[in-house]
């Protein structure tokens, strides 16, 4: 993909067929639908780990029952590669754990 330090354009966000995310802004976001607090925290651990190896944090939500989901590249203002790579891995974890992203449901 792109340079992870260049914003991507709208149509290359669409072209990123993240279907668990919306794009608000220069932000991009996912409401997870957990069931439990203890699925929503294992959910988080993982977010957490991944953005710790990716050197990329997004902003998390936990609250019974779901976790939100942001990611932006701050030092940018706005999306870049490093959120497109990240959103599709915080998708794989919640797949795992079979989590839904609540579509359609207003994200902000």
């Amino acid at each position: 993909m792109a340079d992870p330090k260049q914003t991507l354009t709208a149509s290359e966000i669409s072209a990123a067929a993240l279907a668990d995310w919306r794009q608000d802004g220069g932000t991009l976001t996912a409401r997870f639908a957990t069931a439990d607090f203890a699925t929503g925290l294992e959910l988080v651990n993982r977010i957490g780990a991944s953005a710790e190896e990716a050197n990329h944090h997004p902003d998390l939500t936990l609250t019974y029952p779901q976790v939100t989901v942001t990611l932006s590249s701050h030092d940018v203002g706005g999306i870049t590669s490093r959120d497109i790579d990240l959103a599709r891995t915080i998708s794989d974890h919640a797949a795992t754990l079979r989590v839904s992203a609540e579509q359609g449901a207003e994200q902000g």
